[in-house]
């Protein structure tokens, strides 16, 4: 056959088929995005609404000073002392300025009740026993509505899940209810054995408190304008007056301390 003929065939044969096969290259994986940067495109406002628990509170240590009918005082705090573990809300505002700084105004609200044992030398009336004691068991609830204003540190994204630190500070308004304490008599003896005394109520105090927070958790984008974000939060109101009562009777709670697990939404609107 000649060359011309073989090198006609040759090239047919490339026009058909193609190329020669090649061994067959390994698929390749895409590694999760990642983004570590302030992208000026992630800027906006966003709306945010978190429900929380507090399944462990801080060892609060009310105070208290009870005064007889002679005006006689006595005090100390309530051992035991406990605070329930309520749920809590809160919602917001706030501007995401970067991939990582943002921040929000937020308002919260928690309710929780009080029980507590204060036990003084006085004696629970004016009839009693000379050298008897009393006993006083308490109960009361308490509404808390804060205001803070908090910044984050989104560290970074992968694959949607970013984690954060944050910090926040503002104030927040106790209101005690009333104080509800029912006299016991104490002497370690039968004195006062069957005594039967009316139930005392102290007046619930109202003030603004200082209040700081530490949070840390992780968001994870549902979409572009929709994340998810679960958290803890340690939360710290500063101490004030509880309830004042009859002949300068009063009490004063030690601070209320949350350690909060909470679950939120957060819509970026524009």
């Amino acid at each position: 056959m000649k060359s011309s003929t073989i090198i006609r065939a040759t090239a047919a044969s490339f026009a058909l088929f193609g190329r020669p096969a090649m061994a067959e290259e390994p698929p390749i994986t895409q590694a999760p995005e990642v983004t570590i940067a302030g992208d000026a495109s992630a800027r906006g406002w966003y709306l945010r609404g978190d429900l929380g628990y507090a399944p462990w509170t801080g060892n609060e240590a009310p105070a208290y000073r009870f005064t007889d009918a002679g005006g006689a005082t006595a005090g100390g705090e309530f051992d035991p002392a406990r605070f329930s573990r309520p749920i809590s809300g809160g919602a917001g505002i706030g501007y995401q300025f970067t991939d990582i700084w943002r921040a929000d105004f937020t308002g919260d609200f928690f309710k929780s009740k009080f029980t507590g044992t204060a036990r003084t030398d006085l004696p629970c009336a004016a009839s009693a026993a000379v050298g008897t004691g009393c006993a006083f068991g308490a109960r009361g609830d308490l509404r808390a509505y804060g205001v803070m204003a908090n910044g984050y540190a989104d560290l970074a994204t992968i694959a949607g899940f970013t984690p954060y630190v944050g910090a926040g500070i503002g104030a927040t308004n106790v209101k005690w209810g009333n104080v509800h304490a029912q006299p016991a008599c104490t002497d370690g003896a039968s004195t006062c054995s069957g005594a039967a005394f009316s139930q005392q109520e102290l007046n619930g105090e109202s003030s603004w408190r200082f209040t700081y927070a530490l949070m840390a958790g992780l968001s994870y984008e549902v979409t572009d304008t929709i994340k998810i974000d679960v958290g803890y939060r340690f939360s710290d109101i500063a101490g004030s007056s509880m309830f004042t009562g009859p002949s300068g009777s009063s009490g004063r709670d030690d601070g209320l301390t949350r350690y909060e697990i909470r679950v939120g939404l957060r819509i970026a609107g524009w």
